[in-house]
């Protein structure tokens, strides 16, 4: 059985996902930036007499990255699947968004990710295996208004994952991309305060107020036709047990769609499609509101 190491384990697809890997028996270190919100993971897996080691570790705190590692290896003797899965959303307009707000996005969701696959890598190497999986997004292939930074963060990540698969192919090591629609995880909360849905401290003045309000409340009412989580989590097994020539695997009907349409269009019929997704050509018209 395999050694598996998933980061943001608290909720979501992390934690679908370490319930999966414990499920299939193997020997699994679910981390998250607090281990006090690791109630409910250790709640499941109790309730399904599941064994798993749910471990502190920050995405944003790289140095800590080799010894953690080092830890892991020492513990259990290798690292045979990285599951690089926290990341958090920040909605807005670049005009209103601080620059610790952008960066942040960037921390989380590609150096953190970035980091510490180059932390796992000795090791996998030394094995001749391993396999490493990049939670990512239809984000990640669209960019659509309101959604810049996080969408800036899933770009670089799938570039950086395109390249480094062809660095270190011939040590047996396998990246995969998982592109995902809309699901109900707790990535949103921040995003959904208040009767307006925009953040607390979003810009009274700010001229794109309309848009960014718009924007959210689609979410918003979307939320009850999001995808449950729990799919994806089954997905990290599938993808961790296959031999690595695909490399990225939609994890709905939705983002399978997507991935068709948009790898296949002209920059013209990109625009259009982008257009028509994220329902602005109100704002783009210059109109007040959507229609």
């Amino acid at each position: 059985m395999a050694v598996v190491l998933i980061t943001g384990s608290n909720s979501g697809f992390g934690l679908e996902g370490a319930l999966a890997f414990a499920r299939n028996g193997d020997t699994v270190y679910a981390t998250m930036r607090d281990v006090a919100k690791g109630g409910r993971l250790q709640r499941a897996a109790d309730g399904e007499q599941l064994s798993l080691k749910i471990a502190a570790l920050d995405v944003n705190q790289p140095k800590t990255f080799d010894a953690f590692i080092r830890q892991v290896v020492d513990e259990a003797g290798r690292i045979d699947v990285l599951v690089n899965n926290a990341g958090i959303v920040r909605p807005g307009a670049l005009e209103d968004i601080s620059e610790p707000a952008l960066r942040v996005v960037m921390e989380t969701n590609f150096f953190g990710p970035l980091l510490l696959t180059r932390s796992v890598l000795p090791t996998m190497r030394a094995q001749g295996s391993g396999f490493i999986i990049m939670m990512s997004s239809l984000s990640g292939l669209a960019g659509l208004p309101g959604d810049l930074p996080y969408a800036a963060s899933k770009f670089a990540l799938e570039g950086a994952t395109e390249a480094l698969r062809h660095e270190i192919d011939r040590w047996g090591i396998k990246l995969a991309l998982v592109e995902a629609g809309m699901y109900a995880t707790a990535i949103f909360d921040s995003s959904m305060s208040g009767d307006a849905l925009l953040p607390a401290d979003y810009p009274v003045d700010s001229p794109y107020r309309p848009l960014i309000a718009s924007r959210l409340k689609e979410v918003h009412d979307r939320m009850p036709q999001a995808f449950h989580p729990g799919p994806v989590g089954e997905l990290f097994v599938t993808i961790a047990q296959s031999d690595g020539t695909r490399f990225r695997w939609p994890a709905d009907e939705v983002a399978e769609k997507v991935l068709g349409t948009m790898l296949g269009q002209n920059d013209a019929g990109r625009d259009q499609f982008l257009r028509m997704v994220a329902g602005t050509d109100w704002w783009s018209e210059g109109k007040s509101h959507a229609d």
